[in-house]
């Protein structure tokens, strides 16, 4: 993640080339791998990573004698997600891992989400200041509860119910701030339309619409720089972050992560809240670091995240990131997942107490 980052470089297997393997070149290799069954091609990448049975099995949720069937073409993998995370630790395409192109979609997005077309046209339908609210009156505590309910629906990863609440809060939260003009009422619409951008954003890239979920980050970060408040700015970033992962820019992602947690040291250094969002931010860029396999930068990034974990001393919820010591921890197991680590991934894991996860599972990175 820079010119100073001390990256390490893991060997991918590929399935083509100009490389040679036992004498043969790289493309016929490939070629004779095509024609392998997934048990054998798993055999051969766990063989390839150093991982015995034993390790792989346990990394997937699956017991030993499970996999030396699935690998000696007994018995086939019967989930799709047991298959994503056999190439995660291998360090290999799933295309690869199965033989053949694969559209894999986002975990929690088993068909296309239907809400995707109507939240577009609620982000795209910009309506001029007209300094009436869309029902003539004023009701900023109602939208504060509209919000709250949104917010909890999404982080209960009920994303069908929270897709259809979007339609129905864009256009009242920006009638909301075109009718405030000024003082409290006016702070209070800026920080619920912010608040309604950053969770509409958080739920587009949980179910894969990265490309919409930029969009509502973008707006959070515009309207949250009208506040002049760092946090609410540093958490449309967040979310920012969050959404150029998903896309795949994995160093603007790590960048803006980064620089934002700075930021907000230096702005708000006592702040509670401010520290769970700078917790959030650095574990956003500690991901980052290990999807490109920066072993030292993500190490450096969990240890300044579980610092300020350990300072909070609990599992909060500060504008909806669920960061604390459970959500440091799950990092630190995914990221070695993602690094290819399996001893430690089984040496985290053991830590884990899953009586802790409650809301932390459903809002932890993409």
């Amino acid at each position: 993640m820079g010119p100073t980052s001390a990256r390490t470089d893991r060997p991918r297997p590929t399935a083509g080339g100009t490389g040679t393997r036992n004498g043969e070149t790289g493309r016929t290799a490939g070629r004779a791998e095509c024609t392998r069954g997934i048990g054998e091609r798993i055999a051969i990448y766990r063989t390839r990573r150093g991982i015995s049975q034993v390790v792989l099995a346990g990394l997937v949720g699956r017991s030993e004698s499970w996999l030396s069937q699935v690998e000696r073409g007994v018995r086939d993998v019967d989930r799709v997600s047991v298959l994503v995370e056999m190439a995660k630790v291998l360090r290999v395409e799933l295309a690869e891992l199965v033989g053949q192109p694969f559209a894999l979609r986002a975990a929690d997005e088993s068909h296309e989400y239907v809400k995707a077309a109507a939240i577009r046209a609620a982000l795209t339908d910009i309506r001029p200041s007209n300094g009436t609210p869309s029902d003539g009156a004023l009701d900023l505590d109602g939208l504060a509860v509209a919000v709250r309910e949104f917010q909890a629906t999404y982080q209960a990863a009920r994303y069908e119910a929270a897709g259809g609440m979007v339609t129905g809060l864009v256009h009242p939260a920006q009638d909301a701030v075109f009718s405030a003009r000024q003082g409290d009422d006016r702070r209070r619409a800026l920080r619920m339309l912010v608040e309604v951008y950053a969770s509409t954003a958080a739920l587009l890239s949980r179910v894969g619409e990265a490309g919409l979920s930029w969009v509502a980050a973008d707006r959070a970060v515009l309207i949250a720089q009208h506040t002049s408040d760092p946090e609410l700015v540093a958490l449309g970033v967040y979310r920012l972050a969050q959404a150029l992962l998903r896309a795949g820019e994995v160093d603007d992602a790590h960048r803006v992560a980064t620089g934002t947690a700075a930021d907000l040291a230096r702005a708000a250094p006592e702040s509670v809240s401010a520290r769970s969002l700078r917790g959030a931010l650095l574990l956003t860029a500690a991901v980052a670091a290990a999807r490109v396999g920066d072993s030292r930068e993500n190490l450096v990034l969990l240890r300044q995240a579980g610092e300020l974990a350990e300072v909070l001393g609990k599992d909060r919820n500060d504008y909806f990131t669920a960061f604390g010591p459970t959500n440091v921890a799950l990092h630190v197991v995914s990221s070695a997942v993602e690094l290819g680590d399996a001893a430690d991934v089984i040496r985290q894991a053991e830590h884990l107490d899953p009586a802790r996860l409650g809301v932390q599972v459903a809002a932890t990175q993409d």
